[in-house]
């Protein structure tokens, strides 16, 4: 669910090479990019809605969600959505951040979905470690192709060290956690 430039979708599809892969994204110019841009096997993109799933009931046997429900409208009912189109036994595969005053919200969602939590783990030190090996790049990258006004914004999204997010995140103020749920 919300594949972006679908980068993280054709990593997956070619590395694990599973029967088929569905990426699904809500912004269409987002999803014509990933089928010019990312031509893999098996793979497929998609428009649609995390909140509104344009499939039947019990089709996927695993759904993968990272770095996206945090702009969701409805967290509760993407839950539901993806327990809907899981099949008995199927798995969500989930990563995303919250800030300390929507950590209750999110455990409670979590906690009221018919998935079932089989691991959740914090994983703040990984995240920081990976922002740390990746500065470098977005600061160069930050410098060359975004205006100088627009600066602030790219060091706080690409999370380099330094960054409004990057030191919520080592404060304990942001909390990035994993989930594997499992459908009964």
């Amino acid at each position: 669910m919300s594949c972006g430039h679908g980068g993280g979708a054709a990593y997956l599809a070619r590395t694990l090479q599973p029967n088929s892969y569905t990426a699904l994204d809500l912004n269409p110019a987002g999803i014509r990019f990933c089928r010019q841009r990312h031509r893999v096997d098996r793979l497929d993109f998609v428009q649609g809605d995390a909140g509104n799933l344009p499939y039947e009931a019990n089709t996927f046997d695993a759904v993968i969600n990272i770095e996206a429900s945090h702009c969701y409208p409805a967290f509760p009912r993407f839950l539901a959505e993806v327990a809907r189109v899981l099949k008995p036994g199927g798995h969500l595969l989930y990563a995303d951040f919250r800030f300390s005053d929507g950590l209750a919200e999110l455990e409670q969602a979590l906690a009221s979905t018919p998935l079932q939590i089989r691991r959740t783990r914090n994983i703040n030190a990984e995240v920081l470690r990976g922002m740390d090996r990746n500065s470098p790049r977005s600061l160069d990258l930050i410098s060359r192709h975004l205006p100088k006004f627009l600066h602030g914004l790219g060091r706080d999204f690409a999370g380099v060290r330094g960054s409004r997010i990057y030191n919520a995140l080592s404060s304990g103020e942001l909390s990035y956690r994993s989930y594997c749920l499992e459908k009964p």
